[in-house]
């Protein structure tokens, strides 16, 4: 403590002669400056507890042991930095300064670094990472696609000028050349590799969508050759993540060696050690498809003579039962026909129509008798009839003598003298012919 420091303090508790005030203010500097100069910067261990953060990123926390409290803050410039995620529980170990907030009154740690305790930030990061997305099922089995076998199209994410693709085309042109690859080239580690390579996966899948469904691009290959954690972990990064796992295209994860995993590996469809095992999965080779045709073929003929023979023996069998069946069909065949010949006979036509053609004859005499009964009976009446009409008859009355005058010319029926005038023409009907007259002369009847 310095001169001036101590001097402060013994006039603090009164240990001078003449009496001095201090405002709130100049005490809460002092105490600053004691704290800021006497410990300087610290490391810090404890608990994480109270976790929060505010708009500007600036996070606030306390940590704790068993005996004591210590007020944290932290600002966004160096949160950003932290790989992890901070929250209550977390046993850290902090790197800062003690100070005091003046209008608070109140001592705490200014936190610029933060390390979890007991394992790396990088580390515990992963962890935290690999927790959440397994809990948002991007790991989860159910989504993961099964690559196309033989693609003609295949979609590259890595470095244009790394080892991983030269490794890749070395295998496809040796296994099988016909292959047509699309390169999305991207930076795989250093500042801005998570972007580049979350870019180059978006553009292959824009890309794919505009082109016709024979010309797409059938399955992608994402990664880089082997290095440190620090240079793969680009492939750790959650929003490298999360366009794997959002691809239209299937994705075949090569990143590094066989014993490195990232978390691109879990996401992807597929997972391969190398970039040249990735390409060996997706591209068999010719001469394997070779053998592999030859092998079907054979299998094939054998299929096709054990089946011909099969259906021979089928053949044999059903034409036997089929003979079977045909000579039982035909004798209940045979036994429906004479069963049915017989019933044909009792309805024989020939029969039936002779028996009609008698009785129709039957029928027609029985007509003729009672026609001829009918009109004997009509030719009756009609004589009666007649024989009443002819006693009626004017014509028969005419016999007797008598006689009919008619005017003429209207030929109106004369029924007394007065009806008729001298000069008129009159016709006389007798019994046989008529006779016309001209009238000279008119005499009245007695009666007028």
């Amino acid at each position: 403590m310095s001169e001036s420091q101590g001097e402060l303090f013994a006039k603090a508790v009164g240990q001078g002669r003449s009496r001095h005030i201090y405002t709130v203010s100049q005490i809460t500097q002092d105490i600053k400056l004691v704290l800021e100069s006497t410990l300087g910067e610290v490391w810090v261990e404890g608990e994480v507890s109270g976790f929060g953060k505010i708009a500007t990123g600036t996070a606030f926390f306390t940590l704790k042991d068993n005996a004591s409290l210590l007020k944290c803050v932290i600002f966004y410039s160096h949160a950003r930095n932290i790989k992890f995620e901070l929250k209550d529980g977390l046993e850290v170990i902090c790197f800062g300064r003690v100070s005091v907030y003046e209008k608070a009154g109140q001592y705490q740690l200014y936190v610029e670094q933060i390390e979890p305790k007991g394992i790396g930030s990088q580390q515990l990061a992963l962890e935290q990472l690999k927790a959440k997305l397994e809990k948002e099922g991007l790991f989860s089995p159910e989504h993961k696609r099964p690559l196309p076998y033989l693609p003609s199209r295949i979609g590259i994410v890595t470095s244009a000028q790394g080892a991983a693709i030269r490794d890749i085309l070395k295998v496809v042109e040796r296994r099988f050349c016909d292959v047509h690859i699309i390169i999305s080239p991207a930076q795989v580690q250093g500042e801005g590799a998570k972007e580049e390579i979350t870019r180059a996966i978006n553009d292959l899948n824009l890309f794919n969508a505009e082109l016709p469904l024979s010309e797409r691009i059938e399955v992608m290959i994402v990664g880089r050759g082997g290095g440190s954690i620090e240079d793969l972990w680009a492939f750790n990064e959650e929003i490298v993540a999360r366009a794997i796992y959002n691809s239209k295209i299937p994705v075949i994860s090569a990143v590094g060696h066989e014993r490195d995993w990232t978390i691109a590996d879990l996401v992807s469809d597929v997972r391969a050690p190398t970039p040249s095992v990735a390409a060996e999965l997706v591209v068999p080779k010719k001469e394997d498809l070779k053998k592999r045709l030859d092998e079907l073929k054979d299998d094939l003929s054998r299929t096709l003579l054990e089946i011909s023979l099969r259906f021979q023996e089928d053949i044999d069998d059903l034409a036997y039962r089929l003979d079977l069946a045909a000579g039982h069909i035909l004798e209940l065949v045979s036994s429906d026909f004479q069963s049915a010949a017989r019933k044909l006979m009792l309805l024989n036509p020939s029969l039936l129509l002779a028996q009609y053609r008698a009785r129709t004859a039957d029928l027609a005499r029985q007509i003729y008798v009672r026609i001829g009964h009918y009109l004997k009976l009509k030719q009756a009446g009609f004589s009666g009839l007649l024989e009443k009409l002819s006693s009626l008859s004017p014509l028969n009355i005419l016999g007797r003598g008598y006689s009919i005058t008619f005017v003429m010319p209207q030929g109106a029926v004369i029924k007394e003298a007065q009806a008729l005038n001298p000069g008129d023409t009159i016709k006389t009907r007798l019994h046989k012919g008529e006779v016309l007259s001209r009238v000279t002369e008119i005499e009245k009847s007695g009666a007028d």
